[in-house]
């Protein structure tokens, strides 16, 4: 494990995952290079700040499940290369119904510098703990749409009202909102500002 990087299962209270990127379910398709196994990994201090959320959270009855916080840049080489391939219709009805897959990088959907490969980001949800249900967001992780933009038009009111709590939930907590993703929060302070890491999560 890099220095400053932590498995944030071994230290968020509560907490779930799913990487996403380590199996198919996802826009790709298939497994993304650099995801060697089932776990999230975040820097100390993004750790130390999902702490705290998750705590928070549990004052509710809720707990964190985590799809995906560090991202080596070779996952973001992969993205690249799945996007010059020519479409194959797998993954597009799921994951970007309205859009061509040509459009993904033009429109910012999948981008070249990430956060997440400097340890300063996190996607997120919320689920109960008392049944293990996931709240509804109305929308599934990755989904690359206006549906899926913080404040979007269309979403049924309880959705509505658990983006705001899952939002209000990480602002508390030092993080920011991606405008066009209702589950990507970036932190604050972020610890490495100018380095975007490469090595791969075993």
């Amino acid at each position: 494990m890099q220095d400053g990087f932590v498995y944030l299962d071994e230290v968020v209270p509560n907490v779930r995952w799913d990487a996403k990127y380590y199996g198919d379910d996802n826009f790709t398709g298939a497994r993304v290079d650099g995801y060697e196994v089932n776990r999230v990994v975040g820097s100390r201090e993004l750790s130390d700040a999902l702490i705290k959320a998750a705590r928070l959270a549990e004052e509710q009855g809720l707990g964190l499940l985590l799809w995906d916080a560090y991202r080596p840049k070779r996952a973001i080489r992969c993205f690249f290369e799945w996007v010059q391939r020519p479409e194959d219709g797998r993954t597009k009805l799921k994951y970007y119904p309205k859009l061509d897959k040509t459009q993904l990088i033009p429109v910012d959907y999948v981008s070249e510098r990430s956060r997440h490969s400097r340890g300063g980001a996190v996607d997120l949800t919320l689920y109960r703990l008392d049944d293990g249900e996931e709240l509804d967001m109305f929308g599934h992780f990755d989904l690359m749409d206006d549906s899926s933009h913080h404040g979007a038009q269309g979403v049924p009111k309880e959705a509505a009202k658990n983006r705001e709590l899952l939002c209000s939930l990480m602002r508390s907590c030092g993080f920011f909102p991606y405008v066009g993703e209702w589950w990507h929060y970036n932190l604050k302070n972020e610890p490495y500002p100018d380095t975007y890491f490469d090595f791969p999560i075993r």
